[in-house]
């Protein structure tokens, strides 16, 4: 039986590692492939990476109620349609969607089955140090990805499960002792 498992926590948690590294030890795991109005980067495959849709493509997409979830970041759309996780669960895979907690509560309206996992930091201070140590964003942007994690924690309480990422080979392994 295929699963559906959804995975969120808060920017600089590390859960983008984390879902790689769990995924080179489970290779019948697959990760979703979600829409985008962003431009593509080099090196990015359609259909691989992410669909690549124009403004109007994902206008519609909404209009048609077509995604799981969606939502706006710095200008660019992302979503994830139904038919793509739908088509995934009816081959067998088992299926994993790396989204925001919002989004995967809206997933959790329409696919109850669906399983929630909050990546979380070790603490708060732990966070912001990985967040400044990555020397990418303004002081301005640090403000508000951290202003923006007091609404993820809130949300996550309504998750399944709640994964401490404070090595990634112990978040690993608590994540297989969830999905398998």
């Amino acid at each position: 039986m295929a699963g559906l498992f959804v995975i969120s926590g808060s920017s600089g948690v590390g859960k983008g590692t984390v879902i790689k590294e769990f995924l080179k030890k489970h290779p019948d795991f697959k990760l979703s492939v979600s829409c985008t109005t962003r431009g593509m980067r080099l090196g990015e495959v359609h259909g691989e990476n992410y669909f690549f849709l124009t403004q109007e493509e994902f206008k519609n997409c909404i209009q048609n109620d077509e995604f799981l979830e969606w939502a706006e970041f710095s200008g660019n759309h992302y979503g994830t349609k139904k038919s793509f996780v739908e088509e995934c669960l009816k081959k067998g895979e088992n299926l994993i969607l790396e989204i925001d907690t919002k989004g995967a509560l809206n997933v959790k309206k329409i696919m109850p089955e669906a399983v929630l996992i909050f990546i979380a930091p070790p603490s708060l201070e732990e966070l912001e140090a990985r967040l400044r140590g990555r020397h990418t964003e303004t002081e301005d942007a640090i403000q508000k990805r951290l202003a923006s994690i007091k609404l993820e924690i809130e949300n996550s309480k309504k998750f399944d499960y709640q994964v401490i990422n404070d090595t990634v080979e112990n978040a690993v392994v608590n994540l297989e002792k969830i999905m398998l």
